[in-house]
């Protein structure tokens, strides 16, 4: 199995930022995450995405370098992350993933680390 800091060797830059533009092409006509992803800042969201999952998996440490530690249900605390809205952000996600083409060693690391993250962020209730 693909260790995650090895992920990155998989499918590079380039594969990450076709994961996050899939991800972001679903989240305007999605009835709770459009709600949740002001369009004007969809660009930002989708570099601040694409940067962290690069740090995260074995990338250059740039997001590291400009935003510092990610903290992300500190930086996750402002939006209302119910289960549903989970839900919504898990299944865009795989479809992007699903749009993405890696391989499966990459599916295996990536999917698991999706779901498991996507429901620690949850801090509101439904």
């Amino acid at each position: 199995m693909v260790e995650e800091n090895q992920v990155y060797e998989l499918v590079g830059e380039a594969g990450f930022r076709r994961l996050v533009e899939a991800f972001y092409r679903r989240v305007p006509a999605d009835k709770v995450l459009g709600a949740m992803y002001p369009p004007d800042d969809l660009p930002g969201a989708e570099d601040r995405l694409c940067g962290f999952l690069i740090f995260r998996f074995g990338g250059p440490q740039t997001y590291i370098e400009e935003r510092g530690h990610p903290a992300l249900r500190m930086r996750h605390a402002p939006f209302a992350v119910t289960h549903e809205a989970r839900d919504h952000w898990l299944t865009a996600m795989t479809a992007a993933l699903d749009e993405a083409g890696f391989s499966d060693a990459a599916l295996e690391v990536l999917r698991p680390f999706f779901d498991n993250t996507a429901t620690f962020l949850i801090n509101r209730l439904d």
